[in-house]
């Protein structure tokens, strides 16, 4: 009987990115994560996984070397359009702990997300130093823009996703298929939630919402309250019919008139997550939380090819793909 995969996780959030790799397959033996508030919310989704609460800085990766997957989603403001951008130069950039983990783990495969930032032509020599960097310790590295909605997300949500297979695993890898028409409305993936009080308004307003979302965001701890972002993101769910300066605590009552706000469980929705899984009570941390995940969809879907590439091989032609081809 063939062993199930095994994977560490750093900077692992509120467990999108866990939650989908363990939904392709993949036993997670330990998951680290620097605030607390969302190591609590870690252990209370998933009470057998093994949450180390700590900065990744002191994380040792000695003990779990030959793991199958070293997974996370490495902080996006240094690269974020919505920060200063300042790449390497900023504290937050945990690339470098990154690559020390790897070096120490020497796991079979690598996955690292970030934002489409990342691909800016200020990053190129950033970019490159990374790539050499993870190549320098044995792997063959991919690296391509995923599109949520392409993978059932009803969001646009852009993520760069880096790939590093272990030089003497069988497999190349590819990234999963695209399917551009995959994802439901905003509609249709929250109309059961808006008429749950019995508002009367909720199925024109679900006709109404006949697209995609845009990027939920979440906002920093410093910065961004339980609201849906800046004027141009809440400019773009208001064409939806959703008013985007607040986060509401339940959904519309039935003579409610006018645009409503989304509850946190409607954007977890709009960000892939399960209905049993929990973000606490606080609204506003739990907003933060939802805004910043990888949607579970995407992990699961690149998650399943990863495992595909570690178990079997490849043999679709689409996988013989060098590093240039890879980046799109």
């Amino acid at each position: 009987m063939q062993q199930p995969l095994t994977c560490v996780e750093i900077c692992a959030g509120a467990g999108g990115q866990a939650l989908g790799l363990a939904m392709a397959g993949f036993v997670h033996v330990a998951l680290v994560e620097y605030e607390k508030d969302y190591c609590k919310i870690l252990k209370q989704n998933r009470p057998e996984w093994n949450v180390i609460c700590a900065d990744v800085h002191d994380f040792d990766g000695r003990p779990y070397k030959g793991v199958d997957l070293l997974a996370g989603g490495v902080p996006c403001p240094p690269f974020s359009v919505a920060g200063k951008q300042l790449g390497k130069e900023d504290d937050r950039d945990l690339f470098p702990e990154a690559i020390r983990l790897i070096k120490e783990i020497q796991p079979r495969a690598v996955m690292l997300e970030n934002v489409r930032g990342f691909l800016d032509s200020g990053f190129d020599e950033y970019r490159d130093h990374i790539f050499t960097s993870i190549q320098k310790l044995g792997y063959v590295t991919y690296i391509k823009l995923l599109n949520a909605s392409d993978y059932g997300v009803p969001q646009l949500r852009p993520r760069v996703v880096i790939i590093g297979i272990r030089k003497d695993q069988l497999g190349a890898f590819a990234y999963p298929d695209e399917r551009p028409d995959s994802a439901p409305s905003v509609g249709e993936t929250l109309y059961d939630l808006m008429v749950q009080n019995g508002w009367n308004g909720a199925k024109q307003w679900a006709t109404n919402a006949n697209r995609i979302a845009p990027t939920l965001v979440g906002g920093s701890k410093k910065h961004g309250g339980p609201d849906l972002g800046p004027t141009r993101a809440r400019n773009a769910w208001a064409e939806l019919g959703v008013d985007g300066r607040g986060i509401a605590n339940e959904a519309p009552a039935p003579d409610f008139e006018g645009m409503p706000r989304l509850t946190s469980r409607m954007m977890a929705r709009i960000q892939g997550f399960p209905d049993t899984w929990t973000f606490g009570n606080r609204k506003t941390v739990a907003c933060r939380m939802i805004g910043n995940a990888f949607p579970p969809p995407v992990a699961q879907a690149v998650g399943e090819k990863i495992k595909e590439c570690l178990e079997h091989g490849c043999i679709d032609s689409k996988c013989e793909i060098s590093f240039s081809q890879a980046v799109v």
